[in-house]
Formats: C-alpha cells, sequence, structure tokens
C-alpha cells in the first residue's frame, strides 16, 4: 500500500454538453456520458485528505478550481473555448468525485516521475 488517496471525476450532463458544443469547428463529436466515463485520470492525494467524506469535500473545496482547469485542458488547450467556471456549485454540477482511500502498488519497481 502507498500513503496517497485517489480521487476521480465522474462527468456528468452539463459536461458533455460542452464538450460537445464548445468547439465551433467540430461538426459531430458524439461524445457520450458513457464514453467520457470510460478512461478517467486518477489524481493522488495525501492519505490524510483522503481519509473519509469530509476530508476529501474539503479537499475538493481547496482545490475544484485545478480540478476544472485540468479536466477541462484535456478536452481544449484553446483557452478561449473555455467555460468560465463561477463556483464550486458549477464544478459539482459537472462533476460527481469518486475518492479511494486504499491504494495498493502492485508493482515491483520504483515509481517514476515522467515530469521530471
Amino acid at each position: 500500500m502507498i500513503n496517497r488517496s485517489a480521487v476521480i471525476l465522474r462527468y456528468k450532463a452539463p459536461a458533455v454538453a460542452w464538450i460537445n458544443t464548445a468547439d465551433p469547428h467540430q461538426e459531430d463529436p458524439g461524445i457520450t456520458m458513457q464514453s467520457v466515463n470510460q478512461e478517467r485520470t486518477v489524481y493522488l492525494i495525501s492519505e490524510g485528505d483522503g481519509e473519509d467524506d469530509a476530508s476529501v469535500a474539503a479537499w475538493i473545496e481547496d482545490n475544484f478550481r485545478a480540478l476544472f482547469e485540468s479536466e477541462i485542458h484535456g478536452w481544449y488547450l484553446d483557452e478561449s473555448l473555455w467555460p468560465e467556471l463561477t463556483g464550486l456549485k458549477m464544478f459539482r454540477e459537472w462533476f460527481d468525485v469518486e475518492s479511494h482511500s486504499m491504494i495498493v502498488d502492485t508493482v515491483d519497481a520504483a515509481l517514476e516521475d515522467d515530469e521530471l
């Protein structure tokens, strides 16, 4: 086990609608709720921040803007296409938060950061 917890964002209807309408040059993206949620980014957070629902909620309140931008950036690099994040309420309308407090590393090799 490693000393981290995990947060995964699940897209909701408003986020999927934005993906499908944001780029005026895209004719028919055909992104569905099922397809967008098949392969999700896993965000590792400190073990204490993922301890219980209250601590995860507090971590989300502190980090929702960065999470939102990370997800939107994954769809469109052109920031002029990005929606304006009006607050935590909008974040919650766009994403469900899934958290996992037990992370087991089953690989017998050192973790590497590919951005270093």
